[in-house]
């Protein structure tokens, strides 16, 4: 069997890259190569169309094992499992506690309790965890940061009382006071002295995190993935920096460090991300000397404790890019997220459910959210194989560029002071918000697609009472206006969120706009332009009539006045145009709104004889179909 293995490869002639590069360049025809085919990511480094065994020479990527430091290739030897978590936001303990119990036996074995701090004793906490083990379950909690310091005493209180082993109870705390800044705008407290009450107060819960790099805000703010990571980085830094001057061992700190990530759908990255994080943040913990004080095997040659520089990570898929049209293709996009997430090898996960961006989950959401990453565990084995994307030159590569340009980012932060400074001075809420801004801009001129909502839209689709649900802050009150800001916040606006108010207020007008496809000529063209066009015009919540083609523009126009048209949308060829456009215009006379599908090289000569529309892949469709909304709901 293994001379017929052999024979077969020596079949097969080795083919080098040069080799390679000359087919392309033939296939190209004369195009450039670099233009056509090199992805210039918005993370600062280009992507080749191709990699090759070669392209991992001197990469140190491929020297790591898994379960070795620096852990970039995940923090477990045996497994790639994950534990499923599910938010629950507590109203009713009681309530609360029997939904915990219901969902821990459908497959979860994480819960993450949200619990209003005005409600906060012993009753309270122990009517939220009656009859759920601590020992067999990861819970995790979160509340007014204000609170967060009892909330962390009744717990452990509770736990003590209930006589569990301390060692064994896996969780975390949310206090998160960087977070809170970047979110609302509010640093209340001190933050190193709040960070060392919050460990001591866990001082005897070794497994429970309580100082959170909540990075998830930044991915939920349109962050690229390189800020995403190189700030998540800075932010840890800030707790390890702070606390160990104040006199608190490193390796205790870094023990106390959970990074809470976003999960974005750009798929090879995000896996690359995760891997990334983890080797350069086990250099980073390394680089402070933790000192293991037990007999430990992961113990390094000076007795520097390599579990210290261990990332925590938990990955929660992304809302930037939730939409409330077409809302089912968020089941697509949170999949392609969990998978990435999985393959990376996170520590834990939650998918949030479909109908978020509109809708307090309900329970149908919420399973299907749970069975997605069941789905991945119990039908696909992600746990089963640690780092599977190893070795690939692709992952490989993308790992490195990430992480140079994270670090790069990171270095920077540093150099201005530190994160909590830059926070401070609003600069990393600026840059957020820049990266927000331009994926926005990128998003009307469809550069960055999102399924349902500036592409493909469904077009019988109605919002049918459905709003986009705004945060809310802690008092209640809106988070974008009505509290007072200390410092600079995030831009919150998810990516749909423009082109969902255009067709909401299409639907609110009570009056949808017609347009009606005059398709004739060439036959691939019109067709072609007309899809196009459909495509392009409900995606304001337009009404949209295709047809097969008219042997005439006159044919076409006495068509589309009989349908009502309140859009006329004229499909050809660029050709063509010189002979159909002037007449169909004329013609129409004013009785809607006339466009030509296309940029024609006569576009000139249409333009000087009154003709002003014109939608092509290169014009910004939210401003124009904005200015059609203007026109046409006025009526």
């Amino acid at each position: 069997m293994a001379d017929k293995k052999e024979k077969l490869f020596s079949d097969f002639s080795p083919v080098s890259t040069q080799q390679w590069m000359e087919k392309v360049t033939a296939d190209l025809k004369g195009a450039d190569f670099e233009k056509k085919l090199v992805w210039k990511t918005n993370e600062g480094f280009k992507v080749k169309p191709f990699y090759r065994l070669e392209d991992l020479e001197g990469l140190k990527t491929t020297d790591a094992l898994p379960g070795e430091f620096p852990y970039l290739r995940g923090t477990h030897k045996d497994s790639n499992a994950w534990l499923v978590r599910q938010e629950i936001r507590v109203e009713c303990p009681a309530e609360a506690n029997a939904k915990a119990k219901d969902i821990l036996n459908k497959g979860v074995d994480s819960i993450a309790f949200h619990i209003k701090a005005k409600d906060l004793d012993a009753a309270y906490i122990e009517t939220l965890l009656e009859g759920i083990c601590a020992e067999c379950v990861e819970l995790n909690f979160s509340t007014c940061q204000g609170h967060v310091v009892e909330l962390a005493n009744l717990l452990t209180d509770y736990f003590k009382k209930k006589d569990y082993d301390l060692t064994k109870l896996r969780g975390s705390i949310g206090f998160d006071f960087i977070g809170k800044m970047l979110t609302r705008g509010k640093e209340k407290g001190d933050f190193v002295a709040l960070s060392k009450a919050m460990m001591e107060a866990t001082a005897d819960l070794p497994k429970y995190r309580v100082l959170q790099v909540g990075a998830l805000a930044l991915n939920n703010a349109g962050a690229y993935i390189y800020q995403e990571l190189g700030y998540a980085l800075a932010w840890g830094n800030e707790y390890l920096q702070q606390l160990t001057e104040a006199g608190l061992p490193a390796a205790a700190v870094a023990k106390k460090i959970k990074f809470n990530f976003g999960i974005s759908s750009n798929y090879f990255l995000e896996m690359a991300k995760f891997r990334a994080a983890r080797m350069l943040w086990a250099n980073i913990v390394a680089s402070y000397e933790p000192q293991c004080l037990r007999d430990c095997p992961n113990k390094g040659a000076n007795g520097e404790c390599r579990c210290a520089a261990k990332m925590q990570v938990h990955a929660e898929t992304s809302t930037y890019n939730l939409t409330l049209f077409d809302a089912y293709v968020n089941l697509l996009r949170t999949q392609t997220e969990a998978m990435s997430a999985a393959l990376a090898g996170v520590d834990s996960m939650t998918v949030v459910p479909f109908d978020k961006a509109y809708q307090q989950p309900d329970e149908f959401s919420e399973r299907l959210a749970r069975n997605q990453q069941l789905l991945l565990k119990e039908e696909s084995h992600f746990d089963k194989v640690i780092d599977p994307a190893a070795g690939s030159y692709y992952i490989e590569n993308l790992t490195v560029s990430i992480a140079e340009q994270a670090w790069k980012l990171f270095l920077a932060v540093e150099e201005e002071g530190g994160f909590y400074a830059s926070v401070k001075a609003g600069k990393i809420q600026a840059a957020v918000n820049e990266s927000n801004t331009a994926r926005h801009a990128a998003v009307a001129k469809r550069k960055e697609i999102l399924l349902g909502t500036n592409q493909y839209p469904n077009f019988t689709e109605l919002a049918q009472g459905k709003q986009p649900l705004e945060a809310a802050c802690c008092c209640g009150s809106d988070a974008a206006h009505s509290c007072q800001k200390d410092v600079e916040v995030l831009d919150g606006r998810r990516a749909a969120s423009e082109f969902e108010a255009l067709r909401l207020e299409t639907e609110a007008s009570g009056r949808r706009p017609k347009a009606f496809m005059l398709t004739i000529g060439n036959l691939a063209m019109r067709q072609a332009r007309a899809q196009f066009s459909c495509n392009f015009l409900a995606c304001a919540g337009y009404e949209v009539v295709d047809n097969l083609g008219f042997a005439s523009v006159e044919e076409g126009i006495e068509a589309a006045l009989a349908a009502k048209a309140d859009i006329v949308v004229l499909c050809s060829s660029d050709d063509e145009y010189a002979e159909y456009a002037v007449p169909a215009f004329q013609a129409l006379a004013g009785r809607a709104m006339f466009v030509v599908a296309g940029a024609p090289a006569c576009m000139a000569d249409l333009q000087a004889a009154g003709i002003e529309n014109f939608i092509h892949v290169r014009v910004n469709v939210l401003d124009t179909l904005r200015a059609y909304n203007n026109i046409l709901l006025k009526k």
